[in-house]
C-alpha cells in the first residue's frame, strides 16, 4: 500500500481548494527551522516551487530517490511531486512557490521550457558563469522584490520567474540537444516577432514570411512546438496579454482593447470571450477574486 503523502499549499497549511496568491516568496530557514529543519514528503496540487540554496546542505527527496544539496543550488520541483527536504542548520536560501497555471510555461505543455518544468532538477550554479550569477541575481531580487510594495511589483515578480527558470534551464544541459534545432530556433525567432507585432493583429503568413518559410511549414513548426495551429497560437498570445492587462492595470475593458490594436471594443469582447469562455469583466472580475485582489 502506497503511503500516505499530504497535499499543501504551503507546507504545514491548508489554506482550502482555491488559492488566495499566484506566488509566495520566503526564506528556507523560516519554516524550516519550525520543523526541526525537515520537511517531510509532501505535494502540492497546483503550485511549483523552486528553491535556491545559497549557503549550508541537505537532501532533497523526490518520490524514493534522494539527492545531495549543496550550495548555490537551484531545486526546481513540478506539481503533485512527493518531496520533502532535510536541511542543515546553516541553511540559507529562498523558496519560491508559484501557481503553476500562471508560469509563461506551464509543466508539461509541449514548448522545450514546458517539458522540462514537468520534472524536478537540482541544477548547481557555477557562479563564474554569467548565466549562473545572473540567475542567482534574479532569484535573490525576486525575494527582495516580493517584500515591498512598490509600483509594478507584479510584473517585475512575473519577469524574475521567467528569467530564473529559463536560465536555469539553460544551465542544466537538459536543453543542450535543443540547441542546435532549427526548429526551436525559429520558434525563439517567431516568439520575439510575435511580441513586436502582437498589437498590429498580423497573419500567420506575415510571420512565415519575416522567417523565410512557407506558412504551411511554420504551422508544422509550431503544432510540434505547441499542439496549437501557428493562427491559433497567435490568438492564444494576445489573449494571455489581455489577461495580464485586466488582472494587473485599472483600465477598462474598452480601453485595454485599444491598447491591444483592437479597433472595435466589442469585437475585443468577441475574441476574448472566444478564448476564455468569460466576458473581461467576469474573467477579471474571478482571476482578482482567486488573487485575493
Amino acid at each position: 500500500m502506497e503511503k500516505f503523502v499530504p497535499t499543501y499549499e504551503l507546507y504545514g497549511e491548508n489554506a482550502g481548494s482555491k488559492p488566495e496568491f499566484w506566488l509566495h516568496c520566503e526564506t528556507i530557514p523560516s519554516r524550516s527551522s519550525l520543523h526541526h529543519w525537515e520537511i517531510k514528503l509532501h505535494r502540492h496540487e497546483s503550485f511549483f516551487q523552486i528553491l535556491y540554496i545559497s549557503a549550508g546542505s541537505g537532501d532533497a527527496i523526490f518520490g524514493g530517490e534522494r539527492h545531495r544539496i549543496i550550495p548555490n543550488t537551484v531545486i526546481t520541483v513540478p506539481p503533485r511531486l512527493s518531496h520533502g527536504f532535510r536541511f542543515s542548520r546553516d541553511i540559507d536560501g529562498l523558496v519560491i512557490t508559484v501557481l503553476a497555471s500562471h508560469l509563461k510555461a506551464p509543466p508539461g505543455d509541449r514548448s522545450p521550457l514546458g517539458q522540462w518544468l514537468a520534472n524536478p532538477h537540482l541544477t548547481v550554479l557555477e557562479m563564474n558563469d554569467p548565466d549562473a550569477a545572473h540567475a542567482a541575481q534574479t532569484l535573490l531580487r525576486l525575494g527582495a522584490e516580493f517584500a515591498t510594495r512598490s509600483s509594478g511589483r507584479m510584473d517585475l515578480l512575473e519577469a524574475y520567474v521567467t528569467i530564473a527558470l529559463q536560465l536555469t534551464m539553460r544551465l542544466s544541459g537538459s536543453a543542450a540537444g535543443e540547441s542546435g534545432n532549427e526548429n526551436v530556433r525559429r520558434m525563439e525567432q517567431l516568439n520575439g516577432l510575435i511580441q513586436q507585432h502582437l498589437r498590429t493583429h498580423r497573419p500567420a503568413a506575415f510571420y512565415a514570411a519575416e522567417l523565410g518559410i512557407s506558412p504551411t511549414h511554420l504551422n508544422r513548426i509550431v503544432k510540434a512546438a505547441t499542439g496549437l495551429g501557428a493562427h491559433e497560437m497567435i490568438a492564444q498570445r494576445l489573449a494571455d496579454e489581455a489577461k495580464r492587462e485586466l488582472v494587473f492595470t485599472f483600465g477598462s475593458a474598452q480601453e485595454i482593447s485599444y491598447r491591444l490594436g483592437f479597433a472595435d471594443p466589442a469585437y475585443f469582447s468577441r475574441f476574448f470571450l472566444k478564448q476564455t469562455g468569460q466576458t473581461p469583466r467576469a474573467w477579471r472580475m474571478a482571476e482578482r477574486a482567486k488573487l485575493g485582489m
